[in-house]
């Protein structure tokens, strides 16, 4: 448990009042992107985030910053904050397969009990506080558009279960706090985000693409190929989650880029962007693996006046550019080490 006493308990600058805005999961892709956002709009940020997944490179451009705090921290243990909070972002979980199977139990609990902590913790303070969800609480779908009436098909007792049923759980939770106890809560169902300050073995599709083409690698798809995915760049989700946060919509919106692709036309345009040689290597469809990903974002567009305006073509460009740069970076530091880098 920790305590934040208040440094600063003005809050005023020329008469507009800015929020404190705690932020779990606040070192990973998303959660960067999302703090650095809301400190260019004034608000002061705590960063909550136990590294499991997150990084501290993701967040050392922001430690100068006076308006902003780092705690590390894991959010199924109970959370002690001195100072008001104005609202709560749960981006605490990690969200790619590779990563949440490494501790299924680790992760259900991250998604229950640190949803019970940090709505309790939003009771206490007056908070709101928004839960980022997942197009997996729909599971398998078998409807090609998801929207948010869209029930889903989960296997409960599978590999991915542990993150799909944490999600629908802590949905729940959120639910039920905003219907009884009184708490502002709102979800985001998040569909395949992506850009910088994604891990480069993050282990989801676009990471592992532009990674192995970068390092001149096959690139591995699972499966046929035609399975579908929709893929939202990180700068619209924030922008999402931060209408939703300032919404008066309290169930859930689909957050996410209604352009589908398949797997193969991914990995060819990959190749295509960083010029590799790369080769498709066909690896078997891991279990429970959905075959479709597309949402529908008509309550985004209505509630929110939200729709992504960054194509995945413009998209990937960004991403690949961060991804470069990143291993240009460690070049020189792995060469010092004696250890042979291929150019």
């Amino acid at each position: 448990m920790f305590d934040i006493t208040p440094q600063d308990p003005s809050l005023l600058e020329d008469g507009v009042r800015f929020k404190t805005i705690l932020v779990a999961g606040g070192a990973g892709m998303v959660g960067a992107n999302l703090i650095q956002t809301l400190l260019a709009q004034g608000h002061r940020v705590i960063c909550l985030d136990n590294l499991q997944t997150g990084t501290m490179a993701n967040i050392n451009l922001f430690k100068s910053d006076p308006r902003y705090r780092f705690v590390r921290h894991d959010v199924v243990r109970p959370i002690k904050i001195s100072e008001p909070i104005d609202e709560i972002y749960d981006l605490a979980c990690a969200a790619s397969p590779p990563s949440y199977q490494k501790d299924p139990i680790h992760t259900f609990r991250t998604c229950i009990d640190g949803a019970m902590n940090l709505l309790t913790l939003a009771k206490a303070k007056g908070a709101r506080v928004l839960l980022s969800s997942t197009s997996e609480v729909y599971g398998d779908p078998d409807v090609s558009l998801q929207s948010e009436d869209c029930r889903g098909r989960v296997n409960t007792c599978g590999p991915r279960a542990c993150y799909d049923d944490g999600k629908r759980a802590a949905e729940t939770l959120f639910w039920e706090f905003g219907a009884h106890q009184g708490v502002e809560t709102r979800i985001a169902r998040i569909f395949n985000s992506y850009g910088p300050r994604m891990h480069p073995d993050d282990g989801r599709v676009v990471s592992n693409f532009i990674m192995q083409a970068l390092r001149g690698e096959d690139l591995t798809i699972c499966g046929d190929g035609t399975q579908t995915r929709s893929f939202c760049y990180v700068d619209d989700l924030v922008d999402g989650l931060i209408r939703l946060m300032a919404s008066t919509q309290k169930m859930p919106v689909n957050l996410g880029n209604p352009g589908e692709f398949t797997m193969l036309e991914l990995a060819n345009e990959v190749i295509r962007k960083t010029g590799a040689r790369s080769r498709l290597v066909f690896w078997p469809l891991p279990q429970d693996d959905p075959r479709h990903r597309r949402p529908d974002i008509t309550r985004a567009a209505e509630v929110l006046g939200w729709a992504p305006k960054v194509p995945l073509d413009q998209g990937l460009d960004q991403t690949i550019a961060w991804f470069a740069a990143g291993m240009q970076a460690e070049k020189p530091r792995t060469q010092r080490k004696g250890i042979l880098v291929p150019s």
